[in-house]
């Protein structure tokens, strides 16, 4: 089965920087989309954004448009969400995820998405 692990989380200042990763294992990474979510105790996961599985098309939560950058290297079946201008407000446990279709251009639902990762805890101070 597909395992997805991110990293990278942690403390930073308002106003920071912070680089997540997800590396996947189990199936045929370079063919399906890529998203990431987040979740606080107590609301619904949230959408942040999407990679189509060829990296050519991209789409992001208004929340972090243009702040925030999602990426993706199929050489090494990892993806990557560049944090930038960090807010309090990011606060919340961060997840991978990947697409449950072949040839996959992202998608905000949740739904559609198979498989998960455990998550990576990002708090920004101040």
């Amino acid at each position: 089965q597909v395992q997805l692990v991110e990293s990278g989380g942690g403390l930073v200042q308002a106003g920071g920087s912070l680089r997540l990763s997800c590396a996947a294992s189990g199936r045929t990474f370079s063919i399906y989309a890529m998203g990431w979510f987040r979740q606080v105790p107590g609301k619904e996961r949230e959408f942040v954004a999407a990679i189509s599985w060829n990296g050519r098309s991209t789409d992001y939560a208004d929340s972090v448009k243009g702040r925030f950058t999602i990426s993706r290297d199929n050489a090494k079946n990892t993806v990557y969400l560049q944090m930038n201008s960090l807010k309090p407000e990011d606060t919340a446990v961060y997840y991978c995820a990947e697409g449950n279709s072949i040839g996959g251009l992202g998608s905000r639902k949740g739904h559609e998405y198979d498989y998960w990762g455990q998550g990576t805890q990002v708090t920004v101070s101040s």
